[in-house]
């Protein structure tokens, strides 16, 4: 009998079979992220790496240095030898379990991992979700102020901020927007019609509205961009300097669009500021205005009513106290 596999020597062919799903490029490099820091976890404390013999108990001891940093002691006062004594969020905890648990049902799926999955009898760390308070309208403008110039930067800054505010898009949707002026199959910018097109979590298809003043910064970014060198890319977003992506085109990524944010925000003095957090503005705003909730459930490219309670969340009871100093009971009397 063979000696049992290394983790590690199995993580090229569980990320061919990700491939072959046709998973998003971030979901895949989230799933190889969650694996290689347990592998690197299990080398660094002399754990088991090879496949048969990683427990439950591997597992846990992973996830709880993840969540309150590790620790030789109870009360964390001598640290691990390791030197990683930074304690995470639970959402960050939640996230790597939900991957390794998707790994090892691969394992054993595919036959590597004979028995049940470590994952079986690991339970997910408790996740209490924060309400993300939104951009104000003043912050907003500052925002937008910060980068009002005439130069390609300032444009598409402009332009991606305005897409953001008009139907929150995700960070990944926003860098994989492709743009090629003459062919409507390898375009995802409709600006007669006001649509952006983007791909969802699931390889779905989702047409996200726009504004007339986010169709007109796209316009003047796009003018501004048909003068760049790399124009030639397929990818909407060029970056200053020039990232390549896979394929060797140039695109502004998903970090780096964070970048831009950041830096922008702290241009105008902001703090806090990051992707997911036009999400909630726009979703906030959109119901602030009168808008429909299901409507909103479209405009975000959501499947339930969840999503819309999730993204607004931190401004419902002020919402309901409005709607009841229009529609009080008692008033009406």
């Amino acid at each position: 009998m063979g000696r049992s596999p290394l983790l590690r020597e199995l993580i090229p062919s569980w990320k061919l079979a990700l491939e072959g799903e046709k998973l998003a490029a971030g979901t895949i490099t989230s799933y190889l992220h969650s694996a290689r820091l347990l592998i690197a976890y299990l080398d660094k404390h002399d754990m088991p790496e090879q496949l048969e013999k990683i427990q439950a108990k591997h597992v846990r001891a992973f996830l709880a240095a993840r969540l309150y940093g590790c620790w030789l002691d109870d009360k964390r006062i001598k640290p691990c030898p390791c030197g990683d004594t930074r304690a995470r969020s639970a959402g960050d905890g939640h996230k790597h379990f939900r991957n390794l648990r998707v790994m090892f049902n691969w394992l054993v799926a595919d036959g590597e991992l004979d028995g049940r999955s470590p994952m079986a009898n690991v339970a997910p760390p408790n996740v209490v979700a924060q309400p993300v308070e939104p951009l104000t309208e003043t912050e907003l403008k500052l925002m937008l102020k910060a980068c009002e110039g005439t130069s390609f930067i300032d444009r598409r800054d402009t332009a991606i901020m305005r897409v953001l505010l008009d139907n929150g898009m995700r960070g990944s949707g926003l860098a994989g927007l492709r743009y090629h002026p003459e062919d409507d199959e390898l375009t995802d910018v409709f600006l007669s019609q006001h649509v952006l097109r983007i791909r969802l979590k699931g390889g779905r298809m989702h047409m996200a509205p726009i504004g007339r003043k986010t169709a007109a910064a796209i316009d003047r970014y796009i003018r501004a961009r048909a003068r760049h060198k790399h124009a030639e890319s397929p990818w909407l977003w060029l970056p200053e300097r020039g990232i390549t992506a896979a394929g060797g085109d140039r695109r502004l990524t998903t970090t780096g669009i964070l970048q831009m944010l950041k830096r922008r925000a702290k241009e105008a003095g902001i703090p806090g500021v990051y992707t997911h957090r036009f999400r909630t503005t726009m979703a906030t705003s959109f119901l602030d205005a009168g808008g429909d909730p299901i409507d909103l459930m479209h405009v975000g490219g959501w499947t339930s009513l969840e999503m819309v309670r999730r993204y607004t969340q931190a401004t419902a009871q002020r919402r309901a106290r409005d709607a009841h100093a229009r529609l009080s009971p008692s008033d009406r009397l």
